[in-house]
């Protein structure tokens, strides 16, 4: 599946034919290169790896210089493996944000933003328990019972309760390609994705 690699900038909003307001992300997509070309004979199944976005050479490792050198390429900040690539790939070859088309639909896979150890009312949108009144005054953001007394004497796995929050790879699935500017190598897709600004993204087609 063709995809490309890319950075969050932010968001934004434009206007529909109709003249509806729509909410856009914009992402930096590429250009990428083609940093190893994975084959059957080799590897068991054909992918491509592609790098983006430059990195110091003092900051990369003897054998990811040597990984670097045999493509052609100058070290990278960021790779990532897509499985059953479009067309034909040498390495070196770069990938742009011309794979993609307005009015397609992508998917993009990110980090999402770390919240910390967060309860139960903002983790799980749960109400809050118990009435404010007949002297309660310390349980309203409580979770409640977890389990029962005797049997089953235990604590269900996947109980909803307090922990940490965000900070986990997430997909945004069918998110549809507004508009493409090759020359700024951008890419405006409807929605939000996860992830703070300057965060890297996977877009898959």
């Amino acid at each position: 599946m063709s995809g490309i690699i890319g950075k969050k900038i932010g968001m934004t909003s434009i206007y529909d034919a109709n003249g509806k307001n729509i909410p856009c992300t914009v992402i930096e997509a590429g250009p990428c290169v083609v940093t190893q070309v994975k084959t059957p004979e080799t590897d068991g199944y054909n992918a491509l790896q592609l790098g983006f976005e430059d990195q110091k050479e003092s900051r990369v490792n003897k054998p990811s210089m040597g990984h670097f050198k045999k493509a052609g390429a100058a070290p990278k900040k960021k790779l990532a493996e897509f499985r059953d690539f479009e067309g034909e790939h040498n390495l070196g070859d770069a990938i742009t944000v011309d794979i993609f088309a307005e009015g397609e639909f992508v998917d993009v896979a990110g980090t999402s933003k770390g919240k910390g150890f967060q309860g139960v009312v903002k983790r799980h949108n749960f109400r809050g328990v118990g009435d404010a009144t007949h002297g309660q005054h310390n349980r309203m953001r409580a979770p409640g019972s977890i389990g029962a007394a005797s049997y089953p004497a235990r604590v269900f796995k996947g109980m909803r309760m307090a922990g940490q929050m965000g900070n986990k790879r997430v997909k945004v699935t069918n998110l549809q390609v507004m508009k493409v500017f090759p020359e700024k190598n951008l890419l405006v897709v409807k929605g939000a994705i996860p992830g703070p600004k300057n965060s890297y993204v996977i877009v898959d087609k």
